[in-house]
């Protein structure tokens, strides 16, 4: 996979159309963050399965001599999300589809506003809202092109989603799913984003878009609220970190899995592997996975009411202990939950540095599967990730913030060299991150080589009760033997580039200025200079 180079700036998004309406707010001389906000926009036009504006998204932004910075966009339960109340509707486990999934507001517009604020105060101007939403606007009025996996996913989903409001009319608008090459136009949307780039992203919680989009949720009975909207808020938090030999880390706080991702690479650290691709690689990486994911469980909830303290699993003595109990020749025995999404990556560096690592995402593919008929919003359903057990890590209450698989991706390296980097796939995401960084920075693979190559991703996927170590078909039989031979329970997927290992990007801007960069071939995607 090719590897672009510029020295001009660069975005990477999963779809050409989001990558280059990020490239032109670059050209037209916007920042890292301006063109971040066009290129999430578009893609949650021309990408609507894996992502939308009725969902949640994640910064990490870093200015050349400052600390990096994180902005935390997720939606809360509704103040009728209760389990409670979800019991005596007769549900013992969360929806996942349908106006009950949609329990939590939706917090990426929120993010889009506060990272706004920010580019003005760190570049000291900021493009207007209207250019920064015209692309999306544009593809979502004249149409996009369904794309492969879009028309495979409603075909796929159909049985579950044809019935949910909405749906059916937007996705299946001649009563069938649509064709791959065939066109999808999405005017109401169109609409919502025309208005939100005249009045501004605060429209959408408490303006003429918040009382239309709190009408409608009422009308299908979600427990989401018009107060609900009106509370929600993006926030600034500082972004966790751990220190490697020769770079920092840095990943967003709870409600996220961001810790699990760098314990993983923190561990993996420890192993002191030397080959690229070989069994202590894999061996080590999906061996350090299971060490986080344990943790993970245990921890992974609404900050306010975390039982541990995960910044303190990021400590050397921490990830030593953890390191320690790895055994380099077998695999530790592996009971996985299943933590499904469907998200979406998108990164920037500008010519002046800034840079940006962003995720974008509705969890399951299509969310809740309602789209709201007065605005065209697809809404998340975040809230699955909540539990109906009153005594479980994340009950269902009203205002808590679900787990968040969502965790994009920063490195600070100490010869000066910048890398964002991340992906799409829930229970995957840590995984693909350690799996393109190691390649990157241990092994020195270009950024194209180090995404391009196979991945795996232990756990279950979407669907799917297993819990084995799932492998692209590209890796070496030998590679596969010594794993099986380990104890791993390997499962060979069919695809030579598979969606199950998520859709990966990476930047890197060295001290001079030059930026490598790659977007995954398993995706839609593409990487732009500026």
């Amino acid at each position: 996979m090719e590897t672009l180079v510029s020295e001009t700036g660069m975005v990477v998004a999963p779809h050409v159309a989001a990558t280059r309406a990020g490239e032109e707010i670059l050209a037209a001389g916007g920042s890292a963050i301006d063109a971040m906000i066009a290129a999430a926009a578009t893609t949650a036009v021309v990408y609507p399965h894996m992502n939308a504006i009725g969902g949640d998204g994640f910064w990490l932004i870093a200015e050349p001599g400052r600390a990096p910075l994180a902005i935390l966009a997720a939606g809360r339960a509704g103040s009728g999300a209760h389990h409670d109340r979800y019991g005596k509707l007769g549900h013992d486990v969360m929806p996942t589809r349908g106006p009950l999934a949609a329990a939590t507001t939706a917090g990426t517009v929120a993010g889009w506003a506060l990272a706004h604020e920010i580019a003005g105060a760190t570049t000291r101007r900021r493009m207007p809202p209207a250019d920064l939403l015209a692309a999306a606007v544009r593809h979502a009025r004249e149409g996009i092109v369904v794309p492969a996996n879009l028309a495979r996913d409603v075909a796929a989903k159909r049985g579950e989603l044809e019935g949910v409001p909405g749906f059916a009319p937007t996705f299946m608008p001649t009563g069938e799913p649509p064709k791959a090459g065939s066109k999808l136009v999405f005017e109401r949307l169109a609409d919502t984003l025309e208005h939100l780039g005249r009045e501004g992203f605060e429209d959408f919680y408490r303006g003429d878009i918040g009382a239309a989009l709190a009408a409608d949720l009422e009308r299908l009975g979600s427990p989401v609220t018009r107060a609900d909207l009106e509370a929600t808020r993006a926030a600034t938090a500082a972004p966790l970190s751990v220190r490697l030999r020769t770079a920092t880390l840095y990943n967003t706080p709870l409600p996220t899995q961001g810790f699990a991702s760098l314990i993983i690479l923190g561990i993996f650290e420890r192993l002191g592997v030397t080959r690229a691709e070989s069994f202590e690689h894999v061996h080590g990486l999906v061996e350090a996975t299971k060490q986080a994911f344990r943790l993970r469980e245990h921890a992974w909830t609404d900050p306010l009411h975390a039982p541990a303290d995960v910044a303190a699993s990021l400590e050397p003595a921490a990830l030593e202990k953890m390191a320690e109990r790895i055994d380099r020749r077998r695999a530790a025995p592996w009971p996985a939950k299943p933590n499904p999404g469907d998200t979406v990556w998108l990164g920037a560096i500008d010519r002046n540095g800034l840079a940006v690592s962003f995720i974008q995402s509705i969890y399951f593919e299509f969310g809740s599967g309602c789209v709201l008929p007065q605005t065209g919003v697809l809404w998340q359903n975040r809230a699955s990730a909540f539990s109906l057990d009153p005594a479980h890590r994340a009950p269902l209450l009203p205002g808590r913030l679900p787990p968040h698989t969502l965790n994009p991706a920063l490195a600070r390296l100490d010869d000066g060299r910048v890398v964002v980097y991340g992906t799409m796939g829930g229970e995957g995401q840590p995984q693909t991150q350690a799996a393109v960084l190691s390649r990157h920075l241990d092994f020195g693979m270009d950024p194209g080589a180090a995404i391009e190559a196979p991945r795996w991703l232990l756990g279950r996927t979407w669907g799917a009760d297993s819990v084995t170590l799932k492998l692209e078909p590209r890796f070496d039989p030998d590679l596969v033997r010594s794993l099986e031979r380990a104890g791993h329970a390997v499962e060979i997927l069919p695809d030579d580039y598979s969606d199950t290992v998520g859709h990966a990007g990476l930047i890197t801007r060295r001290p001079d200025g030059r930026m490598e960069g790659a977007h995954d071939p398993r995706g839609d995607g593409a990487s732009e200079e500026g």
